[in-house]
């Protein structure tokens, strides 16, 4: 053997020779399973749409933060060609404050796809999901092994860490992340794919914490590397995040009696489609006098008044401060072209991102 084939065949964590670690999970998720909203019951058959929507919802977010709006979302669309048959600024309002809203936006156009290219029918392959706005290699390999017991395993967040510690994964993420998928296909059982994937996810989510995780409750911790080492809290390795380069504008909170000005987004881009307030552009360096000039150019506005400090918001790739003006319109004023008066008591109603939320809420204070 080469040199160079010795030091690639010692880089990589090899599980040892046993089955035992598939029927161990199995065994521990048939008397442990999580119970929420979207998950079948033992015995039954996963519905795939509940899957899907769950999936999505759950990119980047919390099951706590996603439970009542999965709930929502069902009982106001039980089925994905009722979801595909509505509107976008519908599905935009009702996924309001869970963030990440380019998910809403490839959520609607994948039900409509499905609605209208499949039948109300979900391809039953990992091939055919990526087919489908919004689904990328996890989301499919998910669906695939929940909804149709495909043998796949699907790797998140939960399931990263759980392999990382197990294995002691030494290379950093995201360059790990092929190693670690083809460490995690070893815990696959040969049959129930589906609850192979999500008996990781909960082992994940309720024992492999991020920090202090409960080893002495695992059923792979005779077999885990690292805390064989005591070293499991320091998985998985991660290269230090680069912050992006905070971004400055303003925003402009006009009222009319009890209604607020407000406009749509432009469909594509950052929070496309969503409302906001009218505001500058968001650019890095920018003064606040340069944004101010920016606002809106209604006739008989009274004088914009600036709210004391800042609202501060952060992006996935930057940090965002806006400068808060106020002030008040005449009782028949009319709105600037593209935007509209809006009654202030049914703001909930509107697809608000949380940026604007934190905007309205300190203008209005």
């Amino acid at each position: 053997m080469s040199t160079k084939s010795a030091r690639k065949a010692t880089s990589e964590p090899r599980p040892p020779e046993t089955v035992s670690r598939p029927v161990a999970l199995l065994q521990w998720y048939d008397r442990h399973r999580r119970r929420l909203p979207w998950r079948a019951a033992p015995g039954e058959r996963s519905d795939p749409y509940r899957v899907w929507l769950s999936e999505i919802m759950l990119q980047q977010t919390t099951v706590k933060a996603v439970g009542p709006y999965f709930e929502k979302f069902v009982t106001r669309w039980p089925e994905v060609t009722a979801l595909g048959n509505a509107s976008l600024d519908d599905v935009l309002r009702m996924w309001a404050g869970l963030g990440y809203y380019s998910r809403a936006r490839n959520l609607h156009a994948c039900a409509v796809m499905v609605t209208r290219d499949h039948g109300g029918v979900f391809p039953d392959t990992e091939e055919g999901l990526r087919g489908l706005p919004g689904i990328g290699p996890y989301t499919a390999a998910a669906i695939a092994a929940i909804a149709f017991e495909r043998h796949t395993m699907p790797v998140d967040g939960n399931i990263e860490r759980v392999v990382s510690r197990l294995f002691a994964v030494e290379e950093e993420l995201p360059q790990a992340k092929p190693l670690i998928q083809r460490l995690a296909a070893t815990l696959l059982a040969n049959s129930r794919a589906g609850d192979s994937a999500q008996a990781l996810m909960d082992l994940g989510a309720s024992i492999c914490t991020p920090k202090k995780p409960a080893c002495s409750l695992c059923p792979l911790n005779d077999d885990c590397a690292a805390r064989a080492q005591g070293t499991q809290e320091t998985f998985p390795r991660k290269a230090p995040k680069k912050s992006g380069t905070l971004r400055r504008g303003a925003a402009f909170v006009v009222t009319r009696g009890d209604e607020l000005l407000v406009r749509s987004r432009p469909e594509k881009g950052l929070l496309g489609g969503m409302t906001e307030v009218p505001g500058s552009d968001w650019l890095a360096g920018q003064e606040d006098a340069a944004a101010k000039r920016q606002a809106p150019d209604i006739k008989g506005l009274s004088r914009w008044q600036r709210k004391l400090g800042v609202v501060t918001h952060v992006f996935t790739h930057f940090p965002l401060e806006l400068v808060v003006y106020t002030a008040k319109a005449e009782a028949r004023t009319r709105a600037p072209a593209g935007m509209r008066w809006v009654p202030i008591a049914t703001l909930a109603d509107e697809a608000l991102p949380n940026v604007m939320r934190k905007v309205i809420a300190y203008a209005l204070d």
